[in-house]
């Protein structure tokens, strides 16, 4: 008779990787203070133009679940200067929500784990549980911004992020990223394990 290891009912394959790769990551200051001049200029021009509404504020307050964000990411690229800011006004209103960035480069295990369409493409954000299992992921652009590319019948290259992107869009990308992040939430505020775990 062959003994059977009898597995747990929840656990995460990739968990122990997530946990090393965040205890390596830095702070959203550190992140942006590693790149040029030019660069950090960029990402400074960004946070400038991102505006949470008190909808938004109303709706990030909320949250009781610990979340971590895990941003794979590179201050040389256009579309980590357009979504890290974002990322980093809404974990400043957001309780438990704790915000960390690895440079893509340095960290080729998980770059090459967090492919999107064969492509390290950045930025690349993990959304995990305080017990470091996966909750959801974030890719490289919002929807918004696929349409307007599309729109604009773009190339492959990437978008500059010399400026920030017209207000419509910024305000579409920061909805969609509060969405994505309040469905995160409600996925842990009713996981049952949670639930036992906090008598809730």
């Amino acid at each position: 008779m062959t003994d059977l290891k009898v597995s747990p009912t929840y656990f995460d394959l990739h968990q122990d990787l997530y946990r090393s790769h965040w205890e390596r990551a830095v702070g959203y200051e550190s992140h942006v203070a590693g790149g040029k001049e030019p660069q950090i200029a960029r990402w400074r021009n960004h946070e400038a133009a991102v505006r949470l509404d008190n909808g938004h504020r109303a709706r990030l307050s909320g949250f009781v679940r610990a979340m971590r964000l895990l941003c794979m990411s590179g201050v040389w690229c256009g579309d980590c200067a357009r979504l890290g800011p974002v990322l980093h006004a809404i974990a400043g209103v957001t309780p438990g929500l704790e915000l960390r960035f690895l440079d893509r480069d340095s960290h080729p295990e998980l770059r090459d784990l967090l492919r999107i369409a064969g492509a390290a493409r950045v930025p690349n954000t993990l959304i995990l549980s305080e017990d470091f299992f996966l909750v959801d992921r974030l890719g490289d652009r919002a929807l918004a911004t696929y349409r307007r590319m599309a729109a604009e019948k773009l190339g492959p290259a990437c978008p500059t992020g010399i400026g920030p992107p017209p207000a419509d869009e910024l305000a579409a990308v920061t909805d969609e990223l509060v969405d994505d992040l309040e469905r995160a939430q409600l996925t842990l505020r009713l996981s049952p394990m949670l639930r036992q775990r906090y008598g809730d």
